[in-house]
């Protein structure tokens, strides 16, 4: 088996799930510390509540940042933030760090099957900004 970095990653999971928002990797964002990246994302769409997503997993804090007051600057915002909170992820752990960068130029995608055209593809399929975010990310901390 070589250590050729693959040219694509079509999906987040098995050997790459620690690309996903869902993967069990605890990160520090705007002051506070939450079990994962997707909690952190979601916590941001109504900062005054935030405290109350560190503790959740990935599928509480999706389920209840469903429910919560979208702050109004949301759809302005959320890239933004998306990239801050995986910055802060790749950079707060030296392992995933090295994980990340392992990846070398190969592309990521969020292929998916639930549906999510916006933060990644399904069937190829969509904008890929969570893709694209980790590629920009990557290149930032290659860079120094």
């Amino acid at each position: 088996m070589s250590n050729t970095p693959p040219k694509r990653i079509a999906q987040f999971d098995g050997q790459y799930r620690f690309l996903s928002n869902f993967s069990d990797h605890p990160v520090t964002y705007a002051g506070l510390t939450f079990k994962n990246s997707e909690a952190a994302f979601h916590a941001m769409k109504c900062p005054s509540r935030a405290a109350e997503f560190t503790e959740l997993s990935p599928s509480q804090a999706k389920q209840l940042g469903r429910k919560v007051k979208l702050r109004l600057d949301w759809e302005t915002v959320k890239d933004a933030i998306m990239h801050d909170i995986v910055k802060a992820k790749f950079s707060q752990d030296d392992e995933l760090r090295v994980c990340l960068l392992s990846t070398g130029d190969a592309y990521l995608e969020e292929g998916n099957t639930w549906g999510d055209r916006y933060w990644g593809t399904v069937d190829g399929v969509g904008k890929n900004m969570l893709g694209k975010i980790l590629m920009q990310v990557r290149d930032e901390l290659f860079k120094g």
